[in-house]
């Protein structure tokens, strides 16, 4: 069996095939089999956040919550439903910067939010 090459963009050795392309696991960076290691529509990853049905963030894009989310420290709780507007997107765990209506700024995690 033939071992896919190192990724050509952090050196990872545990890179895999996935049919037409390698893809590697630790910086989700994929490049073609025919020895094109930049693709045509490749988009850095660091600036690339995705709600949790896939769809890409912006910043200044409106959001609505999809999971209760208690506050740590606190009895108040974000309702399923809440829609936050104009979002600002940062690097980190907790990936949005935004203003909750009736609890104010806050910080989410993307993988709790819906892109409206």
């Amino acid at each position: 069996m033939n071992t896919p090459p190192n990724c050509p963009k952090c050196n990872s050795e545990y890179s895999y095939d996935d049919g037409q392309l390698f893809v590697c696991p630790d910086c989700q960076f994929e490049w073609d089999k025919n020895g094109s290691s930049e693709p045509e529509t490749e988009q850095t990853t660091e600036n690339l956040f995705k709600d949790a049905y896939g769809n890409i963030l912006n910043d200044g894009d409106s959001i609505t919550i999809i999971k209760d989310l208690k506050l740590k420290g606190s009895s108040i709780v974000v309702k399923v439903g809440t829609k936050v507007k104009n979002i600002h997107l940062v690097d980190g765990d907790h990936n949005i910067d935004c203003k909750v209506p009736g609890i104010g700024p806050m910080k989410l995690k993307s993988e709790f939010v819906k892109k409206v």
